[in-house]
């Protein structure tokens, strides 16, 4: 049965690669889809890695609607097995809905990717619909690191790398970028919580009036060592 699943994850933990990577293996396999995407980094009808992978898409504007396009390319002689949403929190609620509809209606697979909440951990409206919808929401196992080292849970966005919190929802940004730009900085809680980016992090460092011991780092908790394999011992028999 088709599915609509909700990929899901902080900025710089794979998102779009694994987008890339799913196409590829479904059109391998012999399926036919589309790939989708909205203000991607690389421009616009264009899905892109941060690893340098890039592929064509489909530009998702405010009118889109993705039934009719798959209806058309039907219409038109073509197939439609699976489609490919990247940075589906921009998607519109309406949006979701419709894809929901391919899935249920169409026998369409539908795997989107997208960050959950914004810079002011607030829910986008689109991933908001996609977990009210979604058969399954999958966080994605590759984890994004805070600069203390913990795992990233959240996304900061930053001026000139002193973290904000008030602004547009929306604002076009990418997790490398330069002086007095706005960028986006993934934070564990702890330091989302407490407003410090690497760069606040960094000037505390060199503070005078700080020691080592009083920076805010979050412990990082050991790797867990392999469970030891049980060890056969000689044993003698009475003769």
């Amino acid at each position: 049965m088709a599915e609509l699943v909700f990929f899901s994850g902080t900025m710089d933990c794979g998102k779009s690669t694994l987008a890339l990577q799913m196409n590829h293996n479904h059109t391998v396999a012999g399926r036919a889809g589309l790939m989708f995407t909205q203000q991607d980094r690389a421009g616009e009808a264009v899905l892109s890695s941060r690893l340098g992978l890039l592929g064509d898409a489909l530009e998702v504007t405010p009118d889109l609607d993705f039934w009719d396009v798959v209806v058309a390319r039907r219409m038109s002689g073509g197939r439609v097995d699976f489609v490919i949403c990247d940075e589906a929190q921009f998607y519109a609620p309406d949006q979701v809905d419709q894809l929901a509809r391919l899935v249920d209606e169409m026998a369409v697979d539908v795997f989107a990717f997208g960050i959950t909440a914004d810079f002011r951990t607030r829910l986008f409206p689109g991933s908001q619909r996609l977990i009210e919808l979604a058969d399954r929401v999958q966080v994605l196992q590759v984890e994004a690191l805070c600069w203390c080292g913990a795992r990233a849970t959240h996304n900061a966005r930053t001026e000139d790398g002193v973290m904000v919190v008030e602004g547009a929802q929306v604002v076009v940004g990418d997790t490398n970028v330069g002086s007095g730009e706005i960028g986006y900085e993934v934070l564990c809680r702890r330091h989302h919580m407490r407003r410090m980016t690497r760069h606040a992090a960094q000037a505390a460092a060199m503070s005078p009036d700080v020691l080592p011991l009083d920076l805010d780092i979050c412990p990082v908790p050991p790797l867990r060592a392999a469970p030891s394999q049980p060890t056969s011992q000689p044993t003698s028999q009475a003769g």
